[in-house]
């Protein structure tokens, strides 16, 4: 049996994730001694978002990071509309946000990850543990002081003044400390699959609609990320009907597919996410945060999941980071995390669920055509109103900064 490691710091968080990633990035940055645990030998994900909002480029702004950030390959959305027909109707024009923010990039989150990741190695009081699944809390009486991890090299014990769970919308932490989330439901899920891109396609970016069908086309440069999104539980009925079924309803849909449908020769090649919309009631116990998906797991709507997580993050460095890396960290302190960001997780969600129920669940009714809601309209003929919903997508309900202190601290 092999020898547990152990290992002290005074924040350990698991999960390296937009949340996790950006929280440990910003909380060493901010002083602090921090281990970043992340399962997985690399960041590499099908279903992780690709859309980085204007709230995160800023954040990369006060950084001092933007510059270097948007030279790795991405595509920029200044404006976003849904086809339905044979029109497309515009409802999102970020161009009129302040610049240089001013766009949704669509970058693959693994670089995202990457890229934050090669930053906060540079800080010495970064560490990241790669194939390291945090599994276990270490309690003593009802205080959370670390966590058990398994590793490549066996168990691992870590000792910590505070355990962030940044582990995703399936927890383990949030499990084992007993904190489980109300579940708000959800009317679909997503086939998510790769189609090569050619110059010719036409600009699909974020979504078509028709009478029973709702598809998402994310622009990766070379090919597109397609999320076919379906009835809940409905995929394996789907999956009876068989490819043959599956790739003509698709080129039915997007005609210009049908030189390339032929590729989805596998069911391997169609991935299912099950999108889920839920929210803890209390996001902390003492020792122990939850932020991002492990606090709140949001619908796939508006693609605002990522940008959430790290705000999630900033508030938490800012709350935190001081009195983290001075041992002076209260429960209290560590509660105004979700004091500060409870509001803008609920408030949109209950935007999404609106989205869900009014829009999402009638697109996906094969029975009866598919009318454009009199609000996506009104946007489409007002080009002013677009700003609204792409300030509400893009920065947020209450969008976060960096403190000063963390931006000038390299």
């Amino acid at each position: 049996m092999a020898e547990t490691l152990r290992a002290t710091c005074q924040c350990c968080v698991v999960g390296g994730g937009p949340a996790g990633m950006m929280a440990g990035f910003l909380l060493a940055r901010a002083g602090a001694d921090v281990i970043v645990l992340e399962k997985h030998a690399d960041f590499l994900r099908d279903f992780r978002g690709d859309t980085i909002h204007p709230s995160t480029l800023r954040i990369m702004q006060e950084l001092g990071l933007l510059d270097e950030f948007l030279r790795l390959p991405h595509q920029k959305a200044y404006r976003i509309g849904v086809s339905i027909g044979d029109r497309t109707y515009a409802f999102g024009d970020f161009s009129g946000l302040p610049k240089p923010c001013n766009f949704i990039a669509l970058m693959p989150q693994w670089d995202f990850l990457n890229f934050i990741a090669c930053e906060a190695q540079k800080l010495p009081n970064f560490r990241l543990m790669m194939r390291t699944a945090g599994d276990q809390l270490i309690w003593e009486g009802e205080r959370v002081v670390g966590v058990m991890a398994t590793s490549p090299e066996g168990p691992v014990e870590i000792r910590a003044d505070l355990v962030v769970a940044a582990d995703g919308r399936g927890s383990t932490l949030r499990a084992v400390a007993h904190l489980a989330p109300e579940d708000y439901g959800a009317p679909m899920d997503v086939f998510w699959f790769k189609m090569p891109r050619k110059e010719s396609d036409p600009d699909q970016s974020f979504g078509r609609m028709a009478p029973g069908r709702m598809i998402v086309m994310i622009d990766r440069g070379d090919y597109w990320q397609c999320g076919w999104v379906i009835p809940k539980g409905g995929a394996d009925a789907i999956r009876a009907r068989g490819l043959e079924a599956f790739r003509a309803a698709l080129v039915d849909a997007l005609p210009y597919l049908g030189d390339r449908a032929g590729l989805l020769d596998g069911w391997d090649k169609i991935n299912l996410l099950t999108v889920q919309v839920n929210r803890l009631a209390k996001w902390s116990l003492p020792g122990l945060l939850c932020i991002g998906d492990a606090a709140h797991a949001m619908s796939p709507v508006g693609g605002v999941g990522v940008n959430l997580a790290v705000q999630d993050a900033v508030a938490t460095a800012n709350l935190l980071g001081a009195k983290l890396a001075a041992g002076t960290l209260q429960d209290s302190d560590v509660a105004a995390v979700q004091a500060r960001r409870e509001f803008p997780a609920k408030a949109t969600q209950r935007i999404q669920l609106a989205i869900q129920n009014r829009v999402v669940t009638s697109a996906l009714d094969p029975s009866k055509p598919f009318e454009p809601p009199l609000a996506l309209r009104a946007l489409d003929a007002v080009p002013f109103l677009r700003q609204i919903p792409a300030r509400v997508m893009g920065i947020g309900l209450r969008p976060e900064h960096v403190a000063p202190y963390i931006r000038e601290r390299a």
